[in-house]
């Protein structure tokens, strides 16, 4: 699935992982000074984040669609972004799980539920986001 290689000034390799509307896409990153590939989320207007894994990745694309964008610039002052907040407990945990250091069990514990709950939060956001993305794009956004 990957798209376009090119080669950096400081020999990374990246290409075009995953491509979705509106100009959001996943790169996959490949320094030289690591162990494997790095994935970074890419939109308009929203901060550099880079993920250790493809999946996480992806899910952060499933929230950042599912609450319509959002801006991740500040969040480490304020906190969760408002959007995110707004949107419900299942995108909250969604969030949750694409943070370093934070699992499915992490976050079943913070909200005193079984882990199969917070799996299926997960899955109901990235229904979410799918359904968001097929309709703009049969309302002919690219």
């Amino acid at each position: 699935m990957s798209k376009s290689d090119k080669t950096l000034a400081d020999d990374t390799t990246e290409s075009v992982f995953k491509a979705y509307i509106l100009d959001v896409r996943i790169v996959e990153c490949h320094p030289t000074d690591a162990d494997g590939p790095r994935y970074r989320f890419e939109a308009p207007q929203h901060t550099e984040i880079t993920f250790d894994d493809a999946d996480t990745a992806a899910l952060y694309a499933d929230v950042y669609f599912d609450v319509n964008g959002f801006q991740e610039a500040g969040t480490g002052d304020r906190g969760v972004p408002p959007e995110i907040i707004q949107a419900g407990k299942d995108t909250v945990a969604t969030y949750f799980l694409t943070m370093p250091g934070v699992d499915v069990n992490w976050v079943a514990s913070f909200y005193g539920v079984k882990p199969t709950k917070i799996e299926r939060y997960a899955s109901w956001v990235h229904e979410r986001a799918e359904e968001i993305r097929a309709g703009a794009k049969a309302q002919g956004m690219s």
